[in-house]
């Protein structure tokens, strides 16, 4: 799974991880080199010393023994029980050492030992003062490491906005286009950069959208204006025949279906061109559209299709239900799940329900898979059982409706039973 952090964050992110491990190994490479000098050069002091010393008593036996260090000893195998119990049976060489002093204070010392020709001598070095001066430069190193992520930081973040200034502009000019619908040239005010040739291939891309979205709009118009006239003279013959006296009851039956489909038609055509304008349209000098009335209709109008299934198709409104709407949205909605409803049920009944805030088709078909709900709203797919046939479009053309006007649509199995339950749930 990629990053979804904003890239100035992964810039600042990286400069102050930079800095940290930088600092982290600055300190651990002078503790190291300062530790390595400083043992160097004590063992050699203290070595050289004690060398001197010894030799010193061997070559001139009358002259007491000096150190060129704080404390020196001499003693020989006879007076060795003179010395500390923990130094007599140390053999040549440097030791670090632990012990307390007469004042009763933890001492650590390094301790040189040297024998030869039974004399054997001590040279004490004390390192406390080495060990305050570990315990300070620790301290130093901590603090100069906080110091420089803190300076790393603040650098990342003054040069992430320096650097990712163009691109925040570049954003903050197209949030803008978004809030006032229309797009300008964006190129002009780049320089000639990365971000101007991502400028300038952003204004290709909108000129060609533009175009793109206009060319739609209008071919919709055309279509539109072009599909109305002969659907308008449909519905005025029809009319003009239905006002004949000799008119017989199976003609009558007939021209009524015609009227119908042309209404249904002159509704869907009415409700794609508010899809494709992405236009949301209610009806006009505070009129409402009642739900149960354009459910009736509908119902009305797809019972043709039963085709002489032993199917019953009903209307059950238990209150008053209105919607700021078009009639022909919410028509065309219905006519898509209630006539799913029937061409998948093969006996039994299909339901319309209408409720305080919904309307839901329940139907007594061979219903529908749990995971397979929200997939049927997508294009192209279409149901399984008797009956599935078309282009899987009408569930796709229902949600984007429904989503234009804040409706949720939604499918579901029936709990128990077969069948399926479609509702539109009215925001």
């Amino acid at each position: 799974m990629q990053s979804r952090r904003k890239l100035r964050f992964r810039l600042v992110l990286s400069f102050a991880l930079f800095g940290l491990g930088l600092s982290v190994l600055f300190a651990a490479a002078s503790l190291y080199v300062r530790a390595k000098v400083e043992n160097q050069l004590v063992v050699t002091a203290l070595q050289h010393d004690v060398d001197q010393a010894v030799n010193k008593v061997i070559h001139h036996p009358g002259q007491p023994a000096t150190s060129e260090l704080i404390d020196a000893w001499m003693w020989s195998d006879r007076t060795i029980y003179k010395a500390p119990l923990a130094w007599q049976d140390l053999a040549t060489g440097v030791y670090d050492m632990h012990d307390v002093d007469a004042n009763g204070r933890a001492r650590h010392y390094k301790l040189a030992v040297r024998r030869q020709d039974g004399i054997i001598g001590f040279v004490r070095y004390d390192i406390s003062r080495e060990d305050l001066g570990k315990r300070q430069l620790i301290t130093s190193l901590v603090f100069s490491v906080l110091l420089f992520s803190l300076l790393s930081l603040a650098i990342g973040l003054w040069l992430s906005r320096k650097v990712l200034k163009p691109v925040t502009l570049l954003a903050q000019r197209i949030r803008d286009f978004r809030k006032a619908g229309k797009a300008e040239p964006l190129a002009q005010n780049f320089a000639d950069d990365e971000v101007g040739e991502l400028a300038h291939a952003l204004d290709e891309y909108s000129v060609r959208l533009t175009a793109m979205v206009e060319h739609d709009r209008e071919f919709n118009s055309d279509v539109s204006h072009e599909l109305r006239t002969p659907l308008a003279v449909i519905a005025s013959t029809t009319e003009l025949l239905q006002g004949s006296p000799d008119l017989t009851p199976k003609l009558a039956e007939r021209l009524k279906r015609i009227e119908r489909a042309s209404r249904q038609a002159t509704e869907l055509i009415e409700a794609l061109l508010l899809l494709s304008r992405a236009e949301r349209r209610g009806p006009t000098r505070g009129e409402t559209t009642e739900v149960a009335k354009v459910a009736a209709d509908v119902i009305e109008s797809q019972r043709p299709q039963v085709r002489g299934k032993p199917l019953v198709i009903e209307l059950e409104a238990t209150v008053p239900l209105s919607i700021n709407a078009p009639a022909s949205v919410l028509s065309v909605a219905l006519t898509n799940l209630i006539g799913n409803a029937i061409k998948y049920t093969l006996e039994g009944s299909v339901r319309v329900e209408v409720s305080a805030d919904r309307v839901e088709v329940v139907d007594t078909g061979p219903g529908i898979k749990p995971e397979d709900a929200e997939r049927l709203f997508q294009r192209g797919v279409r149901g399984e059982g008797a009956g599935g046939s078309g282009a899987g479009l009408g569930l796709a053309i229902v949600r984007r409706l429904c989503d234009l006007y804040g409706w949720h649509v939604s499918m579901r199995p029936r709990a128990g039973t077969n069948g399926a339950i479609a509702s539109i749930v009215f925001a």
